[in-house]
């Protein structure tokens, strides 16, 4: 069950929406002003990785890209 979050272009306002099932069919609109100006937005992330040592930090590398700036975070524990 994917929960979507969606910042409105009219008010600002940021919201989540939850997905049950790929076949639904759900009226995207703000939850404050109830425009359908909508853009989604990067959900941020909280986890912990444990290791021998404790808590295992990840890596981010910030570099300019065509869009402005970009970051790669590396996880522990995940390879390409």
């Amino acid at each position: 069950m994917p929960i979507y979050e969606f910042k409105c272009l009219e008010c600002e306002n940021i919201f989540e929406m939850l997905l049950i099932n790929t076949n639904e069919t759900v009226e995207m609109k703000c939850s404050k002003c109830n425009s359908k100006n909508l853009e989604r937005v990067m959900s941020t992330t909280n986890y912990s990785v444990g290791a021998s040592g404790g808590n295992i930090a990840p890596k981010a590398q910030t570099r300019s890209c065509s869009s402005g700036s970009c970051t790669t975070i590396d996880l522990p524990g995940y390879s390409r």
